[in-house]
């Protein structure tokens, strides 16, 4: 919550060269400060000399002591030093929650200096920042010939890379592990996956990584291969996900629910359209609850939110969402009522069904609300004795409305 700060606070960005890398602007803020805010190990990078003021090392965790810290400063000239660029996974975009008029003063961050050290333009980089995030994220990043920065957590970060593209068949996928980004200690360490000598790299760290050609496709597109899920045959086969992921139409920063998630398999393309894009996936069996986790890490969306219950008692206070999809749990008193409720206007609604019972409750609601009503008929070519033939799957009647 942003609050009425007099306080004139400017956040700086410090490099591993420390004061000798500062602009002349820079220098002054610190100067000038009456009190700074850092890290113990940003704070030993500014000379007693220069920099007069007092002192505070963050505490941990930082953010809940952070609006006190604040207010007890809050007549005095206030500076933050923070790594390379405080608005690039810093604390300049935290700071922002909590005072309304901030100076940001930014250094080249680590990933700048990363790029320009390996000579790749960031502009054709995909980035992951695993400071705060975790590693799994990286799986929907893994493509053919990509090339990828990631800035490190600590000194584990690239064993935990290494082993990510091992087991994605990326093994022959050349590393660069850059560490000590701006200082005169830069170590720079090159190999494949498979062989590249991970320890010893030191906390702060950047990894760049050269696909190449790997192990099997795994799109971002909507329709994964079935066997891409682990799955009790609870599992939005993959021509009938394609669709609905179609009419669920995933938007940036929209969260969905998932409700009668089985294998998570809606719930998960969802979020690996946009790293932005959040669900919540509802699912009453405890065993299945536990699958959609295991999946979501496995497919690098490890941050999707696993309710085990059944809807529409589960529903209750959960996130509003932006969109539903039932695909379990039509016919079941209260479901489609208490989905349609929780929506906001302009708000969309998506319900397969594959029997005639709930196929009935779908022609009701649709009688009612209008929207698209579609069946879906799919066959798969399976052999038949010597020959091939076509085998159907069962038909999907799918109903998707927008809440006026």
């Amino acid at each position: 919550m942003v609050t009425d700060n007099p306080a004139r606070l400017t956040v700086v960005g410090i490099g591993a060269d420390g004061w000798s890398g500062l602009s002349g602007t820079a220098r002054a803020a610190l100067s000038a400060a009456d009190v700074i805010f850092g890290s113990e190990r940003q704070l030993d990078l500014l000379p007693a000399g220069e920099v007069p003021g007092d002192r505070v090392a963050w505490p941990s965790p930082m953010l809940p002591a952070l609006p006190g810290l604040l207010d007890a400063h809050r007549d005095r000239r206030v500076a933050v030093v923070a790594s390379g660029d405080p608005m690039f996974h810093g604390v300049g975009a935290t700071l922002q929650r909590f005072v309304n008029d901030v100076t940001i003063l930014p250094h080249p961050s680590s990933v700048s200096l990363a790029a320009a050290r390996l000579g790749w333009p960031l502009a054709d980089v995909d980035l992951l920042s695993v400071v705060t995030a975790p590693v799994a994220e990286l799986h929907p990043l893994i493509h053919p010939n990509r090339r990828i920065l990631v800035l490190g957590r600590d000194a584990g970060t690239p064993a935990q890379v290494a082993a990510l593209l091992q087991a994605r068949g990326y093994g022959s996928a050349t590393m660069t592990i850059l560490g000590q980004l701006g200082s005169e200690n830069e170590t720079l360490v090159t190999g494949a996956a498979d062989t590249i000598q991970v320890t010893g790299c030191g906390s702060l760290n950047v990894i760049g990584i050269q696909c190449g050609r790997g192990g099997a496709a795994r799109p971002r597109v909507p329709g994964l291969p079935d066997d891409a899920f682990d799955t009790d045959g609870q599992l939005t086969k993959r021509e009938v996900r394609a669709v609905t992921l179609a009419l669920l139409g995933p938007q940036p920063g929209e969260i969905l629910w998932d409700i009668g998630a089985g294998s998570g398999s809606i719930a998960i393309e969802w979020m690996r359209s946009h790293s932005a894009c959040r669900a919540v996936a509802i699912e009453s069996d405890a065993t299945r609850a536990g699958r959609i986790e295991g999946n979501a890490r496995a497919l690098g969306v490890p941050e999707i939110k696993v309710v085990q219950g059944r809807a529409p008692a589960a529903l209750t206070g959960l996130p509003t969402p932006d969109v539903v999809f039932i695909g379990g749990g039509v016919t079941r008193e209260g479901v489609l009522e208490a989905a349609w409720d929780a929506l906001p206007a302009g708000g969309r609604l998506v319900a397969n069904a594959v029997t005639l019972e709930s196929e009935a409750v779908l022609a009701a609601w649709y009688a009612k609300l209008g929207g698209e009503l579609t069946r879906l008929a799919v066959s798969r070519a399976s052999p038949i004795g010597g020959f091939t033939g076509w085998r159907a799957m069962m038909p999907v009647t799918i109903w998707a409305v927008v809440k006026p």
